[in-house]
């Protein structure tokens, strides 16, 4: 599903809305007035309004050097990662703001403080507003004008959108004001009221999205939002609230609901027949056309002679520097090709740490994802590729092509996958068979999802250097993994294990680990491991660690777990688990963490009018 086209029309009508500041303009009624029945007459209207959301939910790599929900450039902010020096810290005081007036449908209003560390949007509401005013005009204005088929589809579009941006603002915030209805200026105890409870908004959020599933077309034609496209978004939300409700121990009787239409959700996709694995790992990330990938349920498309660029492929690209970069407690949850934990696997070279046996002992996504050789560009030596393609690594000591330098990039960005959807099907099924005495997860479950994953082709380059596919998964004969957490079944575990091997970078693992009750995984403290890099022979490997300026600085850690730091005459000696730069924790946090604060400047706007904003919970 191609984007490329609606970012071109918002960025026309930007511009005519900037360059049209004259009288005769301004005296026109505006667009979102229910007296301007024009502008809402027919369902052309409806699509041109519903373009308008498309940049906001479906960001794919966002564009030119735009960060906000891009990989590589914009998530990087999770256990997986590590810097040199100390970690990025939790927010440890009530901010003076959270909010942003930046109204803009093209460039998106996140902050950094709230895209590194809660994945989601900043206290703004303009996108509840603005689906707001498409249900009112569709129910007001456009009902009449459309037959009962259209009707229903494009308030399923607005509903979708209303309910997305809902689903988002909960797993920042928590408790938020609810509206479903445009708001007048005058309506001043609905604008300052306080935020209403979570599963309160919630409810809502799941209505529109059962409203979405039995109303919104099976396809509206090549490049528009479908069935299929929003129900694989409703199991991602879904998933995250029921499985946040019930691992935080808040609400059982909702987190069991939203469980089961996450479940319903991904079985729709999934029995459509329309999606398959069929593209190799490499192929999802770095092809100039998505077009024609079927494990790919929607995608935003870059065309240069659009100026429709990005620059996450340059980030990749093994030159520009990776600061949050892979880290050894990462790489050792990769499954080896036998199906089994490193510690146990009969692979021959299972516990080598060194980039180059990793990519032939271990799951064929590690080698698709990491590049072949340890590059001191990134923290760890650790370089992730998985967002270029090999060819743009050929160019690395050189000049590289617009396509993979600056931020002229055009490779085409999967926005959500069959894969996502597979593995939010196989989680919530198995919550509800464990917490709530729901059907077990059967092997043919395992086969469609896990499996099916874990079967796709392998690429030529892979092929020829010898890397494998990964072993399918039997229930009944599941390996011990001595790293699994107590609470958490063998079953689940790898479940989970999945999930992070195939999510690298892509913006789920903060947002799982959070929805898991196990944000403890970022205090760095608990694991040596979050400060190491690959096994390395300094001499062979990457002797540029060996340069003067690196005395006193460079460390590995020995097999006898003794830290050997190079002090200009043991060049021989430097072989082991590099060692991250001046690496340091992060500050403690507490489970105040897992939620935003509002502003200081919201909660005294709230008490200057006369009403209360509560804080979030902790803060």
């Amino acid at each position: 599903m191609k984007l490329t086209k609606k970012i071109a029309f918002l960025a026309l009508g930007t511009t005519l809305l900037l360059s049209s500041c004259n009288k005769d303009v301004l005296d026109r009624d505006q667009l979102t007035s229910i007296e301007d029945q024009s502008s809402w007459g027919n369902e052309l209207a409806l699509r041109l309004y519903a373009n308008g959301f498309y940049p906001n939910f479906f960001t794919g790599y966002n564009s030119g050097f735009a960060t906000a929900y891009a990989p590589v450039t914009g998530y990087t902010f999770s256990d997986d990662l590590t810097k040199k020096n100390i970690q990025d810290n939790f927010e440890n005081t009530v901010p003076s703001t959270r909010k942003n007036d930046f109204a803009s449908t093209i460039a998106l209003m996140e902050t950094p403080q709230m895209l590194r560390e809660y994945s989601g949007p900043t206290w703004n509401f303009v996108y509840i507003r603005k689906a707001n005013i498409f249900i009112d005009r569709i129910e007001n204005v456009t009902k009449p004008n459309i037959n009962e088929e259209t009707y229903r589809h494009w308030m399923a579009v607005a509903r979708f959108f209303r309910a997305s941006e809902y689903s988002r603002l909960v797993e920042v915030f928590g408790d938020v004001p609810y509206y479903d209805k445009e708001l007048k200026d005058n309506e001043t105890d609905l604008l300052y009221k306080d935020r209403d409870n979570r599963g309160l908004v919630m409810d809502k959020v799941y209505e529109d999205f059962q409203y979405v599933l039995e109303n919104m077309r099976i396809s509206d034609g090549k490049q528009y939002l479908n069935k299929y496209v929003a129900a694989s978004f409703i199991s991602r939300y879904m998933l995250f609230e029921g499985s946040f409700l019930h691992y935080h121990n808040i609400d059982k009787e909702r987190a069991k609901k939203y469980l089961e239409l996450a479940q319903k959700a991904a079985e729709i996709v999934m029995n459509a027949g329309s999606y398959k694995f069929t593209s190799d790992f490499k192929s999802l990330f770095a092809s100039e056309d998505l077009s024609a990938n079927q494990e790919v349920i929607m995608y935003r498309a870059y065309d240069a002679t659009k100026s429709v660029t990005h620059s996450v492929g340059s980030y990749s690209n093994g030159t520009e520097g990776q600061t949050n970069a892979p880290n050894l407690v990462l790489v050792k949850s990769f499954i080896c090709n036998d199906g089994k934990p490193w510690q146990g696997s009969a692979v021959a070279n299972a516990a080598s740490f060194s980039i180059k046996d990793l990519s032939l002992t271990r799951d064929p996504r590690f080698e698709a994802s990491f590049f072949e050789k340890p590059l001191t560009s990134s923290s760890t030596l650790f370089y992730a590729f998985k967002f270029a393609s090999r060819e743009a690594l050929t160019y690395l000591g050189s000049k590289y092509p617009p396509a993979w330098g600056s931020s002229t990039n055009t490779s085409d960005a999967p926005v959500i996958r069959l894969a996502e959807v597979v593995l939010n099907f196989v989680e919530a099924k198995q919550i509800l068979a464990e917490a709530f005495g729901g059907a077990a997860v059967t092997q043919a479950d395992i086969d469609r999802s896990i499996n099916a994953i874990r079967n796709r082709p392998l690429d030529a380059a892979a092929t020829a250097k010898g890397v494998q596919k990964t072993a399918p998964l039997q229930i009944g004969a599941i390996a011990n993994d001595p790293s699994r957490d107590a609470d958490v079944s063998p079953l689940t575990w790898e479940i989970r294990r999945e999930r992070r091997m195939e999510f690298v970078y892509e913006g789920l693992r903060l947002l799982d680990i959070k929805r898991w009750k196990k944000l403890d995984y970022m205090n760095f403290d608990k694991n040596p491991d979050y400060f190491r890099g690959p096994w390395i022979d300094a001499q062979k490997d990457i002797p540029a660690l060996l340069d003067a300026s690196k005395k006193g600085v460079f460390k590995v850690v020995d097999a006898n777990n003794k830290v050997i730091t190079y002090d200009g005459t043991n060049a021989g000696q430097m072989i082991g688990y590099y060692l991250v730069e001046t690496a340091e924790n992060r500050e403690a946090f507490s489970d105040r963490s897992y939620m935003s604060p509002v502003g200081l400047e919201q909660v005294n706007e709230y008490a200057a009018k006369g009403y209360k904003l509560t804080q979030t919970k902790g803060w």
